[in-house]
């Protein structure tokens, strides 16, 4: 038998080393990756004028047959989980009560599509404002926000590696409030668009300096207001964690507060020069590796370690990471565009079948225990189906 201070087995055994990507087959892999990304956006780039008519004919059909019917907050009441997380309880009541209608455009690919970015993206939200169950939203209820596929390319200061970044950007939304009460932000999407319209003062050449952002005063609390927010997004965590009660009412949103909120998304401070000249960069590098030439980078050694963390937690020189009011604003946006906008039909026919999702005046067999959840605090409140 083993005695009792014999040492483990697992620090006695010799474990094989783990082993490293050849530098020139690492190259293959990214070179690959990146063709099949090409191939990938070229395939929808194709797409977008084949599905324009169709979206179009569904359009149609909703107005003339399904708008009585609630048709889209119908949808949005049975989309799936990558979506439905952001939605509270107030969000849904806002959505159910007065969206109309909502339109998803790849605005940026012409009718042959044969060229244009079809990762840019612009969502239009109609709400009626002329509605008597509007307690919420002032003017004409049209909110529209575009988002830009960007890329950055840029050499690490603490590693000195090359880095690329590249996905969706955007501007905040200002959406008008008929008081502060009605805000389900809580005043959070207000203060980012006065950030953009105070950079927008003072910026030269069409872009504010990050010297300038941090100098300016509708920086600072912005800065506040999403350090509160994710402080009390922490404590509520912290609390479920623990099983001890806690407000209902609560934002129980992955980004700790209101979908709202995601008409105040940003993400990274790149122009579309910028990106350009990081596009040609990128396009560059990537035509020396296919030629077999010498690239940034070739010499360091094999093995080296490459978990560069590190590396982008100091490059927030803009201060924007500190001031995003909503960090998942590009994942919620994929999602709304590749799923909810793509299977609309399918959801809203869902909506139905899954009738306790959404109350319904429809007739459909069902138990009758609509009485039970009177008292559930914590469950989203739906609109009556007109039907």
């Amino acid at each position: 038998m083993a005695s009792d201070d014999q040492v483990p087995m697992l620090e006695r055994a010799e474990l094989p080393e783990i082993p490293t990507i050849p530098k020139e087959t690492a190259r293959e892999i990214a070179l690959l990756e990146r063709e099949f990304v090409d191939a990938e956006v070229k395939a929808l780039r194709s797409s977008i004028p084949l599905l324009r008519p169709l979206y179009t004919r569904r359009s149609a059909l909703i107005t003339s047959k399904l708008a009585q019917s609630d048709f889209w907050p119908r949808v949005f009441a049975a989309a799936p989980e990558e979506i439905d997380n952001y939605i509270l309880p107030s969000d849904a009541e806002i959505i159910g009560r007065l969206l109309k209608n909502l339109t998803v455009e790849r605005f940026s690919v012409n009718e042959k599509g044969d060229a244009g970015e079809p990762r840019n993206l612009r969502f239009i939200f109609e709400f009626d404002t002329a509605s008597e169950d509007n307690e919420w939203i002032e003017g004409d209820g049209k909110l529209v926000k575009e988002f830009y596929w960007r890329k950055s390319v840029w050499k690490s200061e603490k590693s000195g590696k090359r880095r690329v970044w590249e996905g969706l950007v955007s501007e905040p939304v200002r959406i008008n409030w008929k008081k502060p009460e009605a805000d389900p932000t809580k005043g959070l999407l207000g203060v980012a668009c006065d950030l953009a319209d105070a950079e927008k003062k003072v910026a030269k050449n069409g872009k504010v300096t990050a010297e300038q952002r941090l100098e300016l005063p509708e920086y600072e609390k912005l800065v506040k207001e999403v350090a509160k927010v994710e402080a009390e997004a922490a404590l509520h965590a912290e609390c479920e964690g623990e099983d001890h009660d806690h407000d209902h009412d609560h934002d129980d949103s992955p980004a700790g507060m209101s979908f709202f909120a995601w008409f105040g998304y940003r993400g990274r401070d790149i122009s579309a020069e910028e990106s350009e000249a990081a596009v040609k960069d990128d396009d560059e590098y990537f035509g020396k590796i296919a030629r077999g030439e010498k690239v940034e980078g070739d010499d360091e050694k094999e093995g080296e370690d490459d978990d560069d963390d590190e590396d982008y937690e100091d490059d927030d020189e803009d201060g924007l990471m500190d001031a995003e009011v909503f960090p998942d604003g590009d994942d919620l946006a994929i999602a709304l565009s590749e799923d909810l906008w793509e299977n609309a039909l399918k959801y809203y026919v869902q909506s139905f079948e899954d009738a306790d999702a959404f109350d319904s005046d429809i007739d459909i067999d069902m138990d009758d225990d609509e009485d039970d959840d009177d008292d559930d605090e914590a469950q989203r409140p739906r609109k009556k189906s007109k039907a």
